[in-house]
């Protein structure tokens, strides 16, 4: 876990980051997100027939979304029957997600606020889930008990993450390559200048979610497609089919 100094350190920094150059980046997107006709998920647009991120039964649930951003997994719970909440620690992420919600006519909580501290009792919700939000952003020795600690006994949890071989591979400047630039040992936390993201080998991850109470149902690695949509500086799609950038872990509270 960090430290209460590099906590302030990571969460204002990401903060700051998310505020300026995510609003900048994301903010162009959120309405083709919120639009979609069938949820699409992380950097390959996985269609959600393919991943089956949402439980079958999310209708009536009550959701809580960790490091929502723009609010699209959000609006697409709404959309499935839930009941969502979103919370993100960037206003102006928020603040974008509140006009999607009047422009798409949705109407469900966004709360400004750490997912490393969350300001609900125990037992409050159903599910909580979280895409390339609290999953990267938030130390996970913090955000994991956390969730579980507002999970109702049977609750579920789900996220999609980078995956570690992708931490190890990423590089500071260009695309990742197929070679290990950083050791997995020690390798938690990464500080790319302006932001900080997180990761854990599986086996710690494991042995998280077990010490917070989950039993984990599944781990999806998830492959880049044939026919990618788009291509990005720092991975390429060849890379991604060969091996996995990023994966979805499914867990119930015991």
């Amino acid at each position: 876990m960090t430290t209460d100094e590099e906590r302030a350190e990571h969460v204002e920094a990401n903060r700051a980051y998310w505020n300026d150059h995510g609003v900048a980046d994301h903010g162009p997107l959120a309405r083709d997100h919120w639009a979609a006709s069938e949820p699409r998920w992380g950097l390959w647009r996985t269609p959600e027939s393919e991943l089956s991120v949402f439980p079958p039964d999310v209708a009536g649930k009550r959701v809580i979304e960790l490091g929502c951003g723009t609010g699209y997994v959000s609006a697409w719970l709404a959309r499935a029957g839930a009941h969502p909440t979103g919370i993100d620690i960037s206003e102006g992420q928020l603040e974008v997600a509140r006009r999607m919600a009047v422009e798409f006519g949705l109407d469900f909580p966004l709360v400004h606020g750490d997912a490393e501290k969350l300001p609900y009792d125990e037992g409050e919700f159903d599910l909580a889930i979280s895409e390339y939000g609290a999953s990267l952003w938030c130390d996970p020795h913090r955000w994991i008990p956390e969730a579980a600690r507002v999970l109702r006994p049977g609750g579920r949890l789900v996220f999609l993450r980078p995956s570690p071989l992708f931490a190890l591979c990423a590089a500071e400047d260009g695309p990742a390559g197929p070679r290990l630039l950083r050791p997995q040992f020690g390798t938690r936390r990464l500080d790319w200048g302006q932001s900080f993201e997180f990761t854990l080998p599986h086996g710690e991850m494991l042995r998280l979610l077990r010490s917070c109470g989950f039993e984990v149902e599944d781990l999806v690695e998830i492959r880049a497609p044939e026919k990618a949509h788009r291509e990005y500086d720092y991975l390429t799609a060849e890379w991604a089919r060969n091996w996995p950038c990023e994966e979805l872990w499914r867990a119930r509270l015991r």
